[in-house]
């Protein structure tokens, strides 16, 4: 192997694109995943005072597991292009991982967000049902921050890199 190829196509380079696969889809799912618990915990105390907000209240927990499908997006984009060392610069790795780094992480804050928002809201929308409209109007501009990190790792993933 000559030098260049060794410079510009190491041996460890796909391992970035890996990396960033299983950042992405990590924390994704773990926001999600805390999201679904914390707002389920509400969705059990709302079903002791009004049983019959139940539907209504599921709404959290849907949006928190489109979080977990942003980073799965990601997951699969990112281990789709990953090849061989002599063919896989490293810097394409290296945006790779950093593409699954934002969406993971942005995935975890917006899990995050869905679940602190999710458990309050539907609490307080079994006492006043007035505040349905707001608690859902926070939950979507909680979502979008996992949407603001798939935009980003997406216009990432499409760099023309070499």
């Amino acid at each position: 192997m000559e030098v260049a190829q060794l410079i510009y196509h190491p041996p460890y380079g796909p391992f970035y694109g890996i990396m960033g696969a299983v950042t992405s889809i990590v924390f994704t799912a773990m926001g999600a995943s805390y999201g679904t618990a914390v707002a389920g915990s509400g969705i059990a105390a709302t079903a002791v005072m009004r049983p019959e907000l139940i539907m209504k209240s599921m709404i959290p927990v849907v949006m928190a597991g489109i979080v977990a499908i942003y980073g799965l997006v990601v997951s699969i984009l990112i281990a789709g292009s990953l090849n061989t060392s002599e063919t896989y610069p490293l810097v394409k790795g290296y945006v790779q991982f950093w593409a699954g780094m934002s969406v993971g992480f942005c995935g975890l804050s917006a899990g995050y967000t869905i679940g602190v928002v999710g458990e309050a809201g539907v609490r307080n929308t079994a006492l006043q049902p007035r505040l349905f409209i707001g608690m859902i109007l926070v939950l979507i501009f909680g979502e979008v921050l996992g949407l603001y990190g798939l935009i980003v790792a997406i216009y990432m993933y499409t760099k023309d890199v070499q």
